[in-house]
């Protein structure tokens, strides 16, 4: 699929280049010396919320969100946008329940932060677990999805892969996270511009929303096509094999936690704050602008399938998440094409420097310092630089083997092995701040135990997919795989949890002095509730969730 560029579209993707290098060069000269690793992996301390949650929003939504939600659009997987509105209520804990132990300890990981609170090996197993995980679903699959990108103006796909490296990499490595951060805030803008810009043009080119749903009403009278309702219903019945309301209501926040709450990838970014309210509201503005992907990705994806039927743009319904790309070569006229696909390399870039960051930050603050405490500033941030090329070229190399799962699309790969992974973590974190009395064995017994059932799902998943085995549905390994993965995700995360608190009651319990930093505090004096702004504003994202919640429902307006 080849798209042909206009002299303004390449000025305007040239344009985005220049601020985005010219930033980063800024952001590394502005760095001082003095501080050294905290400033090129903390982005000094000193930001606040609305760099903060452009940050935290810009790192999370890469290509691979805008391209899989938008094929879940097409696909009439409405059920995958609520990945996006659960991640909102998820920001709330972020902000109200995590950071302030984050920034009360002055960790710079969150591996870190698992030392203080339970032990070395706690740290080592979470460092080690974090890294698999950025090469398994992060770096390789923000690759991947860039590539597509670069194949839709005619670059191959390989050329496309190595030109997202190595353009990214620069200037991560050039400014750390204080260039990462303030590249963020930009690219949040740009990519909001672009695809509000793709959906109002697709929605007025395609007649208008009624007409919308006219041309998928017509289309869902043929047996093999969706009815219309389907792309529109956020819920589906418990029984559902792909996304039951059960899976979705209490095994995606499970996910959410993992990934928002205790993953070095997004809270870095809170770590940056100057204090624990500018940190908080920054978790919150990030909420309020998850909402958006449902209208400004989804939708999208909605519209192309309805320009799909009516003629109007080309591409395979079994390759989906190549909707939105096939509306920007369809019809984009001079200008906003290029417009649209900076906004598709700024998710691309902001995701991707998010993720080298956080894997640079991890290798040198948990192995390297770990293994040379009297190593030099300088001495840190050049490993930190090392590591990063070592990371891309891993994730280089799993691409192939990541095909081979992405039979669901980008998406459905990413929360698929996510949920494999994160119960025991999420487990680990939630409890341990609540409870003084699950301690260090319990942790890494619950850590090990979930990991080894998280990954042998994974593998034997893998190995059937591929036909190197045969599984019948009958047997137990058959009724094994054919779980949902999010009620997998549930059934681990309170598998590992029952396990966390049996082993620890039935060991020695830490010391509460060391706790007292890292675990809620009981008072024996309660005091009344006191209405801040942090407050008004987490009432009204609440209320927001479950409006949309309502609308997207058999119920409601959509449905």
């Amino acid at each position: 699929m080849l798209t042909s560029l206009g002299i303004w579209d390449i000025a305007i993707i040239v344009f985005y280049f220049v601020i985005i290098l010219w930033i980063a060069q800024w952001a590394s000269r502005s760095k001082s010396e003095s501080q050294g690793a905290v400033d090129y992996f903390l982005a000094g301390k000193n930001q606040g919320w609305l760099v903060v949650g452009a940050s935290l929003f810009a790192s999370n939504i890469g290509s691979e969100i805008i391209l899989g939600v938008s094929g879940a659009g097409a696909r009439a997987n409405m059920p995958m946008a609520n990945f996006e509105i659960i991640a909102a209520l998820v920001l709330i804990l972020l902000g109200w329940v995590f950071v302030p132990f984050y920034l009360r300890t002055g960790v710079y990981t969150m591996p870190e932060f698992l030392e203080k609170r339970y032990s070395k090996a706690c740290r080592s197993y979470l460092s080690v677990i974090s890294i698999l995980a950025y090469v398994i679903t992060k770096i390789s699959l923000i690759i991947f999805a860039g590539a597509l990108v670069f194949e839709t103006i005619g670059v191959p796909f390989w050329t496309g892969a190595i030109i997202t490296v190595i353009a990214t990499g620069f200037y991560t490595v050039l400014g750390g996270l204080k260039a990462v951060i303030y590249t963020d805030m930009v690219q949040a803008v740009i990519l909001l511009i672009g695809t509000i810009a793709v959906t109002w043009f697709g929605l007025h080119h395609l007649g208008g929303w009624n007409e919308m749903i006219q041309v998928i009403s017509q289309a869902s009278e043929l047996p093999e096509n969706p009815p219309v309702e389907r792309f529109f219903n956020l819920w589906r019945p418990m029984l559902d094999t792909e996304y039951p309301w059960t899976g979705m209501l209490f095994g995606a926040p499970i996910l959410g936690i993992w990934y928002w709450c205790t993953d070095q990838y997004i809270v870095q970014r809170t770590l940056s704050a100057k204090d624990v309210s500018n940190a908080r509201k920054g978790a919150l503005f990030a909420g309020y602008l998850k909402l958006l992907p449902v209208f400004i990705f989804f939708i999208p994806g909605v519209i192309a399938y309805a320009l799909l039927q009516k003629g109007e743009i080309s591409f395979s319904m079994e390759n989906a998440d190549q909707a939105l790309p096939a509306m920007i070569n369809g019809f984009l006229p001079m200008g906003l094409k290029g417009l649209a696909i900076a906004g598709l390399l700024a998710a691309l870039m902001s995701s991707l420097s998010s993720a080298f960051n956080s894997s640079s930050t991890l290798l040198t603050i948990d192995f390297y310092q770990k293994y040379r405490p009297n190593a030099s500033q300088k001495d840190l941030v050049r490993f930190g630089q090392l590591a990063t090329i070592v990371l891309v070229i891993v994730s280089l190399g799993w691409i192939p083997f990541m095909k081979s799962l992405m039979g669901g699309g980008i998406f459905h790969y990413l929360q698929s092995v996510q949920a494999y992974i994160s119960p025991p973590i999420a487990a680990v974190f939630l409890f341990g701040l609540l409870y003084k009395w699950i301690n260090a064995r319990g942790a890494i017994v619950a850590l090990w135990t979930g990991f080894g059932i998280g990954i042998f799902r994974l593998v034997t998943e893998f190995l059937k997919n591929e036909g190197t085995i045969v599984v019948q549905n009958d047997s137990i390994l058959g009724m094994f795989l054919g779980i949902n993965f999010l009620h997998f995700a549930l059934f681990l995360f309170i598998f590992c949890a029952v396990v966390l608190m049996l082993v620890s009651k039935m060991s020695q319990p830490q010391p509460d002095d060391v706790l007292e930093m890292v675990t809620f505090q009981r008072k024996s004096k309660r005091t009344g509730l006191k209405w801040s702004t942090d407050i008004i504003l987490t009432i009204i994202l609440i209320v927001l969730v479950l409006i949309l919640w309502w609308i997207f429902s058999p119920w409601g307006m959509a449905g």
